[in-house]
């Protein structure tokens, strides 16, 4: 390959050939345009306030702009207009200039009790003063000509196969289209997805959150030329209503007396209320720091024809002034919507949170499994749904898109797809078996490769759980699938006295009875029972302390009922970890996977985790996972690091020492043991690279791909592999229906025409059997291929990749490769929490070190820790 990796994607060698036709339907609608000699201008927009201060906010943006094409539209040609909400603005063909100045006066009705009550008087004239009156605001608004023409032509071109440069800027620009006619209409806009609020898509989600549903709308180019895009989607918003009402049901409190006036200030913070007594929105600043009836502010006020200052309670001023009496708000704090240093205070009781205020925090585990629940639809539903949607949004009717000459088909596409046959599996004893739909069970069965358990012991986390009954169910179980199981050195039960003590000390204290208890020879296999069923405490420090500080596998269970399919579930994950084998496709058994078995090849698989929203502290986890023991596809071995937040690029694939003689990256030690373990270095590495977008996809091949060829040129100094790179999105929205069937398409639909890039070698499968709700194929993007597969055969490759994940008995959305990385980098993140952070001193440049991930001990360092 040399050392200059590609920049462009790979073009479509041909399309596959092999497995049974389905006729399907998708999710894009086709759109016969005839504007191809419609160029759009781009201007630059900058919006300030008069004191010359940026105006950031989205909402008052675009309502300048709408008041500015009104106010000065004969300047303007008359043109309509096209605007991001951000800096960018768009129309058909040249304004009359290339730099625009405009004073633009934006009106706004309020009452003249607006700001702070300190302003206001209690006298005379309380009826002149609740009339309602014009407020206006002026805004300087400039455009610029930023010497950019975008025309539709270049779509025209690529739909011909004809590289052209401003495609995306084209699907761009109809993009903010589509955006700015949900904006109009009042919809919360969520990057390409709208939400317009009516409270029959929301669902309530708990902790004062709740789910939203929408749709996604977006402009492609496919084989089958220009698509809309059309699905449905949901996004979380805060739950409209009584401020207090969302409080108690954020932080679970019964009342008001349990609520956490800290925390209520934190998560209140720039949140939109409505007031119930005059109709009006603020935005909250914070809270105040003593109840309504204790908190005092000076006002003036008029007596005897004299203006005297006077401190009254915030109580008291409603009373006198709205002639409101302040309930049982008077002994909580106020919501102050006022500014720094000018408060204005407003009680709970009158306040209301606006609706559609998007939620960006991390969700619990229970809202997730709210939200998964909630947004299930079955393909009958969905397809109706969209449908219905695509008509009632008349997108054909806006000004701009009929000047493109865009007309949408209101049908979804229809077009046939194939359906690949399941690889056979072979199981224990020489079995094998053709998996039905995607599944299949250990029922009567053995494992293929099982291994034996001498030395292992069980922890005991919680009290209400049965040792020597979970001992065995494991040992009887384990005998019926292959696995000889010896009985556990000991059983122990943690000291009641440590219930209450921090998970690091309960750990530490149960390894200290531990120890007391087992010979001198470390156990092959530690069980614990956690004390709870999700979301355990004790889980991150219990691995931490086994994979890091002792180098022993563990497998941990919830307490609660088992029953033999929890137990084999169990096992199968213990088999993997201790370097068995549950089941393999047949043709790696036998060596028979094309290209594949022909030479020394390893499989990589890239992931990065990211912390929570909102956590911009939390480091992301990257993590690779390479094959072992050519030519086996079903055995990994994962390498883990830490890196900036929120990088995507993994930066320590490959990573030298000062002097250049030696490199700690992650590609190093998965070649030290392909080569340890297969005898051969590796001719071919195919990689499979997970959550990267289409932008990204330069990146991976200028970065990512670079540091993997050097770290082999520093392992080896033979000549270069070839490579396969393949990037796997589930992140997308487009979805495939059986077109004569209510049902979800079969396990191993394939998808390479029609809705596929009309240039790029891509293609959609859906390996899995969608059990609930609608099947969201993976989107695979082939942006390399010196090895030269036939379609055919890196198909299915693809496909069979998806049935050696060892953890489960069904075919998986995605390969497993990508599979493990992602629960390398999960399991491992439990390693590091925000206590280990706190520590963490900044640079000279206030930039927080990234804390590096604790290694593995050398005993677990090349198991299968995280299956």
């Amino acid at each position: 390959m040399g050392e200059k990796p590609k920049e462009e994607e790979l073009k479509r060698p041909c399309v596959g050939k092999e497995g049974r036709k389905i006729s399907l339907l998708s999710n894009h609608f086709n759109v016969r345009f005839t504007g191809t000699d419609v160029t759009f201008y781009q201007y630059d927009v900058v919006i300030k306030y008069e004191d010359d201060k940026i105006v950031e906010t989205k909402g008052i943006k675009r309502k300048v702009m709408e008041t500015l094409i009104h106010t000065y539209s004969s300047e303007l040609a008359g043109k309509d207009f096209a605007y991001d909400g951000e800096k960018s603005f768009f129309t058909v063909g040249p304004l009359p200039r290339n730099n625009f100045d405009f004073m633009v006066v934006q009106e706004k009705v309020s009452s003249r009790g607006r700001g702070s009550p300190a302003n206001r008087s209690l006298g005379e004239g309380d009826k002149k003063r609740q009339k309602q009156v014009q407020h206006t605001k002026t805004f300087k608004v400039s455009l610029t000509y930023v010497d950019n023409k975008i025309s539709l032509n270049s779509i025209a071109m690529t739909l011909r196969g004809i590289d052209t440069p401003n495609t995306q800027d084209a699907l761009r620009v109809l993009n903010i289209i589509l955006r700015q006619q949900h904006a109009n209409r009042g919809c919360l806009l969520v990057r390409q997805s709208f939400f317009n609020g009516d409270p029959k898509s929301f669902v309530d989600l708990g902790g004062g959150v709740t789910g939203c549903r929408g749709f996604h709308s977006s402009f492609y180019t496919t084989l089958s030329g220009l698509s809309l895009n059309m699905d449905v989607t949901t996004t979380m918003i805060m739950t409209p209503g009584p401020v207090i009402d969302f409080l108690k049901a954020n932080q679970y409190a019964r009342d008001e007396s349990m609520i956490d006036w800290m925390k209520a200030k934190r998560m209140l913070k720039n949140m939109r209320i409505k007031t119930k007594h005059n109709k009006m929105e603020f935005k909250i600043f914070g809270i105040s720091e003593l109840p309504c009836n204790e908190q005092r502010f000076s006002m003036k006020v008029r007596e005897d024809g004299e203006l005297r200052t006077i401190d009254v309670t915030v109580c008291e001023y409603y009373q006198k002034k709205h002639q409101i009496k302040v309930s049982w708000s008077a002994n909580y704090p106020c919501l102050d919507v006022g500014k720094r240093n000018r408060p204005n205070y407003l009680p709970l009781e009158l306040c209301d949170l606006i609706s559609l205020q998007h939620y960006t925090k991390a969700l619990s585990s229970q809202q997730r499994a709210n939200l998964v629940a909630s947004s299930r639809q079955k393909p009958k539903d969905r397809t109706r749904t969209i449908t219905e949607a695509i008509r009632s949004n008349q997108y054909d009717e806006d000004p701009l898109l009929k000047a493109c000459g865009i007309q949408i088909e209101k049908q979804l596409n229809r077009f046939d797809g194939r359906v690949l046959t399941a690889p056979t599996l072979l199981l224990g004893d020489g079995e094998e078996f053709v998996p039905n739909c995607g599944r299949w069970n250990f029922n009567r069965k053995k494992l293929i490769n099982p291994v034996r358990i001498e030395r292992w012991a069980i922890c005991n986390f919680s009290a209400g759980v049965d040792m020597s009954h979970v001992s065995r169910e494991i040992i009887n179980c384990g005998r019926n699938k292959g696995i000889h199981i010896e009985r556990p050195y000991t059983l122990v039960k943690e000291d009641r006295q440590w219930l209450k003590a921090g998970p690091i000390i309960r750990v530490n204290k149960m390894f200290e009875k531990l120890r007391a208890l087992l010979p001198a020879t470390p156990p092959q296999l530690l069980l614990c029972i956690l004390p709870d069923r999700k979301n355990s405490e004790i889980y991150g420090p219990w691995k931490k302390k086994n994979l890091h500080e002792m180098g022993i596998v563990t497998q941990c269970i919830a307490p609660g009922k088992h029953n033999d399919q929890y137990f084999t579930n169990v096992l199968l994950k213990i088999n993997a970890k201790l370097g068995g084998i549950n089941s393999s496709v047949s043709v790696e058994y036998n060596r028979s996977i094309p290209i594949v078995h022909e030479n020394p090849t390893l499989i990589l698989g890239l992931d990065v985790s990211h912390g929570s929203p909102g956590r911009s502290d939390l480091p992301s986890i990257a993590a690779v996972v390479g094959s072992r023991h050519w030519p086996s596809i079903s055995k990994y071995r994962a390498s883990v690091r830490t890196q900036s937040p929120k990088l995507e690029m993994i930066d320590q694939l490959y990573k030298p020492t000062a002097d250049g003689k030696y490199d700690n990256g992650m590609i190093r030690e998965i070649l030290f043991d392909f080569c340890q373990t297969s005898g051969w270095k590796p001719t071919q590495i195919i990689i499979f690279r997970d959550g990267v977008s289409e932008t990204q996809f330069s990146q991976v091949l200028n970065i990512e791909l670079n540091q993997i060829i050097k770290a082999y040129e520093h392992f080896s100094d033979g000549p270069l592999p070839k490579f396969t790179l393949i990037i796997a999105q589930k992140n997308h929205h487009t979805k495939l229906f059986q077109a004569d069937s209510p049902d979800n398409v079969p396990p191993g639909t394939i998808v390479d025409t029609k809705v596929v890039h009309p240039k790029n070698y891509d293609f959609f499968m859906c390996a899995h059997n969608g059990m609930i709700g609608t099947s969201r194929p993976t989107h695979y993007h082939v942006l390399v291929d010196e090895i030269g597969f036939p379609v055919d055969d890196l198909q299915k490759l693809v496909h069979s990749l998806s049935y050696v994940y060892q953890r489960s008995t069904t075919a998986t959305s995605i390969v497993a490769p990508i599979c493990y990385a992602h629960l390398a980098a999960q399991q491992m993140s439990q390693f590091i929490k925000f206590e280990d952070l706190s520590d963490t001193s900044s640079g000279s440049d206030g930039i927080v070190a990234v804390p590096d991930m604790p290694q593995l001990h050398k005993n677990v360092c090349n198991s299968m820790f995280f299956c």
